[in-house]
């Protein structure tokens, strides 16, 4: 790709090895992976990252609870990620581990030049910690339990900790962050979060402790073995080594800022106060974005381990096949919101959207051309009002689209070709090219290749949401490897291909009863 054509970066979060990937984690990636397949189909260069934040108080608990060596347990969880994504088709283009190397050597130039230009100080920190948020909980943020224990806003037990420590100077960014939140009202996203975020900077900010000496198993401060840093100070630089920081020759450094940071609103605070907070300071440019979505529940629970009702998203895409499982989880709930995963949900989605909408309007359409056409593609014939008005709604298909992914609104673009395919098959339903047979051959071939095109932008433009599946659906319409970018839909099919015979790509589920 020439210079010229436009990047885009996006990130998912790196997940915590503290336990097994869960369809939260799952959805994450796929909702990041729509949008990274979306731009790379409209001729954009991408950088997707993803990967495992390793590091923390956590972590060697985890591992020494389980009697295996810190950094042994990190890479099994990490591989367990890296398989999650290979299992949902997430099409990353880089995977951070924060035990890298590389990480360790952009952690340590980010704290050095933070601290180079007078943002860390030495000290000593008393208060309250919460191990499994890896988050330092103010007095005013405890939330006292009928019992009269003291825990974290997420529920999580907290300890009274006093050690020394590094401190981040936050409290100096107060206005600059207020100022960055209103002069780009879309740097965080949605709205929800927004308001949330906003709130907490104006309360006030205090420093943050950015170092800790009661354990290890950390990247070690420079200069200050004794300390390790801060797991978020460590696990946000993750976005700057991807970029080959702070090597500014590196190939990819063009790729920096991000256009846009995928993450769960429980890590929104991490993203959209500590994060620009630690580039100003280092005088690197910041991120355009940060989108924070909602969490998934089962079934009207919250999913938690006590009650065992976590998902595991292979399991679900073996049941269900991997493709339902993205369209569903992208489509149940508009993107941003909470969701709630509910088997009769999933099968009334495949069933009506999947099978009958979609896969019934193609293998109509197909079957009629290799029964009455030879299974060759006839050439664009002689159009109709009827042909034009819904060829016109095809056209302006991937522009509407485009901007509903502009903003976020992966599950309103959805939406959007879904209006294209009810809007096929009325039309399919009003020209019955199964009784044309028996009266105008002609129309009949007309009324087929209209289909074709029609079904040929629906499945160019849902194949960041369904990959494999509108890969072989693109295959039985006889479009080619090269022809099948959104740009590519300019370009009419040549009539005269031989097409693959048809066959059904979204079968019906039935569940089985007992």
């Amino acid at each position: 790709m020439d210079d010229m054509t436009r990047r885009f970066t996006i990130t998912t979060p790196i997940f915590y090895v503290n336990g097994a990937p869960h369809i939260g984690h799952a959805y994450t990636s796929i909702a990041a992976d729509v949008l990274a397949r979306f731009h790379r189909l409209n001729g954009e260069n991408v950088l997707f990252i993803s990967g495992t934040d390793e590091h923390g108080q956590k972590v060697e608990q985890t591992a020494a609870a389980q009697g295996i060596e810190t950094q042994a347990y990190a890479d099994k969880i990490s591989e367990d990620f890296r398989q999650m994504q290979r299992d949902m088709a997430i099409s990353t283009d880089d995977f951070i581990r924060t035990t890298d190397e590389r990480h360790k050597k952009a952690a340590t130039a980010l704290w050095n030049k933070v601290t180079e230009n007078g943002h860390i100080y030495l000290g000593a920190y008393e208060g309250w910690y919460s191990t499994r948020d890896e988050a330092f909980i103010g007095e005013d943020e405890l939330v006292t339990k009928p019992d009269g224990t003291k825990v974290a806003p997420s529920g999580a037990p907290v300890e009274r900790v006093k050690e020394p420590s590094y401190f981040f100077r936050l409290s100096d960014f107060q206005d600059r962050l207020l100022k960055l939140y209103e002069e780009n009202p879309d740097f965080i996203g949605p709205a929800g979060p927004r308001r949330e975020i906003e709130s907490f900077v104006k309360s006030g900010l205090r420093d943050l402790s950015v170092s800790r000496t009661s354990f290890k198993w950390g990247i070690p401060v420079p200069n200050d073995p004794d300390h390790v840093m801060y797991v978020w100070f460590d696990a946000l630089t993750n976005y700057l080594t991807a970029v080959g920081y702070p090597d500014l020759s590196d190939p990819r450094a063009k790729f920096w800022p991000a256009d846009l940071h995928i993450v769960g609103k429980e890590i929104a605070r991490f993203h959209c106060v500590y994060w620009p907070a630690f580039l100003m300071a280092a005088g690197i440019e910041l991120p355009k974005c940060v989108f924070a979505h909602g969490w998934w529940t089962v079934e009207g629970e919250k999913m938690s381990k006590s009650l065992g009702n976590a998902l595991d998203p292979k399991a679900l895409a073996d049941e269900f096949s991997l493709d339902a499982l993205r369209f569903f989880l992208m489509r149940e709930v508009p993107f941003g919101g909470d969701s709630n995963f509910s088997r009769r949900s999933m099968i009334t989605r495949m069933n009506v959207e999947l099978a009958n909408d979609l896969g019934n309007l193609a293998q109509r359409s197909l079957s009629q051309i290799a029964k009455n056409l030879g299974g060759v593609l006839p050439e664009r014939g002689v159009l109709t009002e009827d042909d034009q008005s819904i060829l016109a709604l095809a056209q302006i298909l991937p522009s509407i689209m485009a901007e509903q992914i502009e903003r976020k609104a992966i599950t309103e673009a959805l939406e959007e070709a879904w209006k294209l395919v009810r809007a096929a098959n009325s039309y399919i339903d009003r020209q019955a090219p199964w009784a044309l047979k028996k009266t105008n051959m002609d129309r009949m071939a007309d009324v087929l290749r209209v289909l074709v095109d029609l079904i040929r932008t629906i499945a160019t433009m849902l194949q960041p949401y369904m990959p494999i599946t509108m890969d072989k659906m693109l295959t039985q319409l006889g479009v080619e490897e090269g022809e099948r970018s959104f740009a590519a839909l300019e370009v009419p099919l040549p009539g005269g291909r031989v097409l693959p015979k048809p066959e059904g790509l979204f079968p019906r589920f039935v569940e089985e009863t007992e």
